[in-house]
């Protein structure tokens, strides 16, 4: 096993509906894999308990700003670090809210790896809601999303059926089969591959808060055997978020390419050739001068 600083980077963002448990799952996650200490995340829950927020403990490790604090909502992007087996990590909570869209472009845009978040309480209706301006229906974020993740180019996806443990869901294979079902076909009408929601996509049923098929396959839900996943010639077998992380997820091709910009108004001057290498759906140019 390589060590931690020869490991290839992967960025993954975490996106969804607001109250998906994006920050509390991303939290959980890092606390599993040793990045949040014991004492940290003491602290942590005595400030979420101040708050009247006893629940949002692991989401204030990524959530750090007061006003998201008071208000229980992400409201800027937040990365951190963590490593697997294979790979080094970098993760991005989204905003969940649509009022920060621009932000979770942001954040989106630096992404290799998506993982999609949709609630499996009360709220599942809404993150998936088709909206109509016109009428004044909201689109749930959950949808608009999963629109934006791959218009970003972002094609490494999965979804997660977050809060597996709430009474709504109480750990039901019915319930996860509901959800499952649903997100495929919602991936399909807003642009995905039918093929690629069918065979690429790993849709796992978690809780964010509890640990459930975080790191280990959970024992509320013994109906769960995993899926099988196809990943160009593999099929790779996933219980967890963290098979997902370091089985199936792969550093996407990049390639170099120059550019050469013909008949510019005002240009600097004749015997100029910008050029530049594209990187997270920007366009990075400097001018060197031919001689």
């Amino acid at each position: 096993m390589p060590a931690n600083s020869e490991k290839e980077h992967l960025s993954i963002v975490i996106c969804g509906h607001v109250d998906s448990g994006k920050s509390t799952t991303t939290g959980r996650l890092i606390f599993e894999l040793g990045g949040l200490p014991e004492r940290e995340l003491e602290k942590l829950k005595a400030e979420a308990e101040r708050l009247g927020k006893g629940s949002f403990a692991f989401a204030f490790y990524m959530d750090r700003q007061k006003e998201e604090r008071e208000r229980g909502v992400t409201i800027a992007c937040t990365t951190k670090e963590f490593y697997t087996e294979k790979w080094h990590y970098t993760i991005i909570d989204a905003p969940g809210h649509r009022d920060f869209i621009k932000n979770m472009i942001t954040g989106a845009s630096q992404a290799d790896v998506a993982l999609i978040m949709v609630p499996a309480d009360g709220n599942f209706t809404t993150a998936i809601a088709k909206g109509n301006h016109k009428a004044g229906e909201i689109q749930g974020q959950t949808r608009q999303h999963s629109r934006l993740i791959n218009l970003l180019g972002v094609k490494q996806i999965t979804i997660g059926v977050n809060k597996m443990d709430c009474d709504t869901a109480a750990y039901k294979q019915t319930r996860y089969d509901e959800i499952a079902n649903e997100m495929k076909s919602m991936l399909i009408k807003v642009g995905w591959k039918k093929d690629t929601v069918e065979k690429n996509t790993p849709v796992l049923p978690i809780s964010g808060w509890m640990g459930d098929n975080l790191l280990k396959k959970s024992e509320n839900m013994g109906w769960w055997k995993g899926m099988d996943v196809e990943c160009g010639t593999e099929t790779i077998h996933c219980d967890t978020v963290y098979d997902v992380l370091d089985k199936l997820c792969r550093v996407p091709e990049q390639f170099d390419t120059q550019i050469q910009v013909l008949d510019t108004p005002n240009e600097i001057e004749v015997g100029y050739s910008p050029f530049g290498f594209a990187c997270c759906g920007r366009l990075a140019c400097r001018i060197s001068a031919l001689k």
